[in-house]
């Protein structure tokens, strides 16, 4: 079976393509986030590598905002590649024969400070292995429990545009995905969802590259078109002590979500990724009753 990480003009100007274009988003997103920011806070970038430096694995670039507007975020590109250990490569597709690997993605975790503006997740991301595929989307967590509803505007909006992106392309996808992203966002030892969902999507490989790079696109763009918006009609607001006081508790559950279940921080903790770039998801002040 061919590796398709190892290389040839086609794959290598395929994820020069996707390497590209996360660079792109974050570029674009950044931008977007920074305008809401009144003080003028900006994101500090700060590059690291994959490995020891004995040789080159790759890396990444951390860019992380603390300001007026977002308590914390950060909007994180890389692009590694390497081997994958051996108890961990039977858990990767296409990764069993050959345990090399390529892999490039963009990913992004937004803590407003008004309780009332949701926090968001989104990723997307290629992987090469003996096989090629992308993955990704985004998802909307309110903090407040009168936002926590599929029937609330900012939920509405988010969904409505995610709905579009994926109509753009198959109208099936919308309501697989959405369906994927409900699945996964679910903290079973609490019996409820982390949020308000969005479409989720893994190993997506339709057979036409371009096609699926195309989507993937879309999904980024559907992001960062609408998650401003809907930031920027919330931060404003006036808020409670105990408005805040349930957003903290909610940002706990956050946190036992992407330590007891998120896919992506287990991979990147496995395939010797930055650790505090794996772990800048984690919300900047939280509390448990």
């Amino acid at each position: 079976m061919t590796a398709k990480h190892s290389g040839g003009e086609l794959w290598d100007n395929r994820k020069s393509q996707a390497a590209s274009w996360f660079a792109d988003l974050r570029d674009q997103l950044c931008t977007k986030l920074e305008s809401l920011e009144p003080e003028g806070a900006r994101f500090e970038r700060k590059k690291w590598r994959r490995g020891d430096g004995s040789e080159d694995q790759g890396g990444g670039e951390m860019s992380m905002l603390h300001g007026q507007t977002f308590e914390k975020a950060g909007v994180h590109i890389s692009v590694v590649h390497g081997e994958f250990s051996e108890d961990f490569r039977a858990q990767v597709d296409g990764a069993q024969d050959d345990p090399r690997f390529w892999a490039a993605g963009i990913s992004v975790i937004i803590h407003p400070r008004n309780p009332l503006a949701p926090t968001a997740h989104m990723n997307t991301r290629m992987m090469v292995t003996t096989k090629g595929w992308f993955g990704g989307g985004g998802d909307l967590t309110p903090m407040v429990q009168r936002a926590r509803s599929a029937e609330h505007e900012d939920t509405i909006d988010f969904h409505k545009a995610y709905k579009a992106a994926c109509d753009k392309h198959d109208p099936g996808y919308y309501p697989k995905f959405k369906d994927a992203c409900d699945s996964y966002f679910f903290l079973p030892h609490r019996d409820e969802m982390r949020g308000t969902g969005g479409i989720f999507y893994d190993h997506f490989d339709s057979g036409d590259w371009e096609a699926d790079f195309a989507f993937t696109r879309d999904v980024g763009s559907a992001f960062v078109d609408v998650y401003p918006e809907i930031a920027a009609r919330r931060i404003n607001l006036p808020f409670t002590e105990a408005d805040r006081a349930e957003q903290l508790q909610q940002r706990g559950r956050y946190v036992e979500f992407n330590l007891l279940y998120d896919r992506g921080t287990m991979f990147g903790l496995k395939t010797g990724g930055n650790v505090e770039s794996i772990l800048s998801s984690m919300p900047p002040m939280v509390s448990w009753p």
